[in-house]
């Protein structure tokens, strides 16, 4: 029999009536022949209700017990769901991530999958169980708590479906798929049939949000094919596949937004060798990552770098920012009034004219680009806050992808 791994986020298990819609899903792809394994995350906003609890008590609790907390949101909904289920007359069991062998490293609140050990899983499967387990969680080899960070739950249902050999895996959100731009911001926004794992992975790291980027790396690494799809109908949504000759024949295939963006500036720091090295190694010991990078040569042979962070790492970031502006003599600022459009299509690297076309759009919607980065898929430019939505539409409409692509089919 064919395993399908299935993944219910927050808004789809957010009640007891969608805990049992979920349930009816579960159990119907058990009644057409499959072994089903479910993940789920902590109902509606649990996550956020027990960090604002947390910092009721502490304005930094430790991150330890902040993970000793947050994993109980998804405790409670794995066992409501294995009710649910056997309420309507299949047996399920539910189990927490370390009680499958979801081993992480030690990073509190952001921990990375090491290994998962699948036999109690397969033991369970083969007596005729759907299994249960709950998202964003681990345990570290010594036996600690960890999460595995904001959209976590992701990462936990593709890893469990390489590990299982999985036929899919079936994300289920309150969206119908992956759209060619935040509907709520882009009213034309169109939903997408089918896209690579690249572009996919490159839209997750510039702030589409539906999928965490980790997540689309498992996929891809081991061939894990995923249908986001919503919840509340029985419609197909979108698959994230491997890349294929159609995927190319179009320069762009989707734009996103990251509203939530720190521009953090070092000025007057020693325009030596190895000081852009020792800056950025201890902003890596901090596990806070970095996007954008520049450094300008001033004549009195001093530097400044300039990085862009999310802004939910910046208390992270600012100890190890202030030991080094004393260290090195330099200077530091923080612009929070910033924002990143991206267009991202894997059709980039055979076509030319793509980046002209974005910054014409946003030319003529009078947008001051104050910083541009690139991959070989994506163009990326960092532009005022205010900015942003307008940005984000600009660029969607001059690259038409409110138009249906042709030829592309549903199924991977």
């Amino acid at each position: 029999m064919s395993i399908l791994v299935q993944k219910f986020g927050g808004t789809s298990v957010a009640t007891p009536e969608k805990i049992h819609q979920a349930a009816r899903k579960v159990i119907a792809a058990h009644r057409a022949g499959y072994q089903v394994v479910v993940v789920v995350s902590a109902m509606g906003q649990t996550t956020d209700e027990l960090i604002a609890l947390a910092r009721q008590v502490s304005a930094q609790p430790p991150k330890r017990e902040l993970d000793q907390l947050l994993a109980t949101g998804e405790q409670v909904t794995i066992a409501l769901l294995a009710m649910a289920i056997a309420a309507q007359g299949q047996e399920a069991i539910s189990f927490t991530g370390g009680q499958i062998g979801l081993v992480t490293d030690d990073v509190h609140c952001k921990a990375r999958i090491r290994r998962i050990d699948q036999r109690r899983i397969l033991k369970e499967l083969r007596a005729g169980r759907v299994v249960i387990v709950a998202g964003f969680q681990g345990v570290t080899p010594a036996g600690a708590v960890t999460t595995l960070g904001r959209g976590g739950s992701n990462a936990t249902l593709v890893a469990l479906g390489a590990v299982l050999h999985a036929q899919a895996c079936e994300n289920y959100t309150d969206v119908d798929g992956i759209f060619t731009a935040d509907p709520r911001l882009v009213p034309n926004a169109r939903k997408i049939d089918r896209i690579s794992y690249d572009e996919m992975l490159e839209l997750s790291s510039v702030g589409a949000g539906v999928l965490q980027t980790r997540a689309v790396e498992f996929a891809k690494k081991y061939h894990v094919p995923i249908h986001v799809r919503n919840s509340a109908h029985h419609r197909p949504g979108t698959w994230i596949v491997a890349e294929t000759k159609a995927m190319e024949d179009i320069a762009v295939s989707g734009c996103a937004l990251k509203k939530d963006i720190t521009r953090v500036t070092l000025k007057g720091i020693p325009d030596h060798p190895g000081v852009a090295a020792r800056v950025f190694t201890a902003v890596a010991a901090e596990k806070v990552v970095v996007d954008d990078i520049i450094q300008t040569i001033a004549d009195d042979h001093t530097a400044t770098i300039s990085f862009t962070v999310e802004h939910a790492d910046v208390a992270d970031l600012q100890p190890v920012v202030n030991r080094l502006t004393a260290q090195l003599g330099a200077v530091a600022t923080y612009e929070t009034d910033l924002a990143r459009v991206s267009a991202v299509g894997v059709g980039m690297k055979q076509q030319t004219g793509v980046a002209g076309t974005m910054f014409g759009a946003l030319a003529r919607k009078k947008i001051n680009i104050q910083n541009i980065s690139t991959s070989e898929i994506h163009i990326s430019c960092i532009v005022a806050k205010k900015d942003g939505p307008t940005a984000l539409r600009a660029v969607h409409d001059a690259f038409g992808l409110g138009k249906k692509r042709p030829g592309l089919g549903s199924r991977f």
